[in-house]
């Protein structure tokens, strides 16, 4: 299943550094952050909890660029 998020992020490299983060979550099969339209699309592994692989994620996210945030 892919779900897109509403993204705020600053930089091109910020948004590269997010997808790489989002990528090593547990439950993401895959990630793809777009710095131009400010958002991130997210595949999730099957049988995966949305809801808690989100979470994750946005703390992965948080520990690369603090100021950046995914909007559940």
């Amino acid at each position: 299943m892919k779900k897109t998020y509403k993204i705020d992020v600053d930089c091109a490299n910020c948004a590269n550094n997010m997808e790489a983060a989002a990528k090593k979550v547990s439950g993401v099969k895959d990630c793809t952050v777009n710095f131009m339209a400010l958002k991130m699309i997210v595949e999730f592994e099957d049988g995966a909890n949305v809801k808690n692989v989100m979470q994750d994620v946005r703390s992965a996210c948080k520990k690369v660029e603090d100021d950046c945030e995914v909007f559940l």
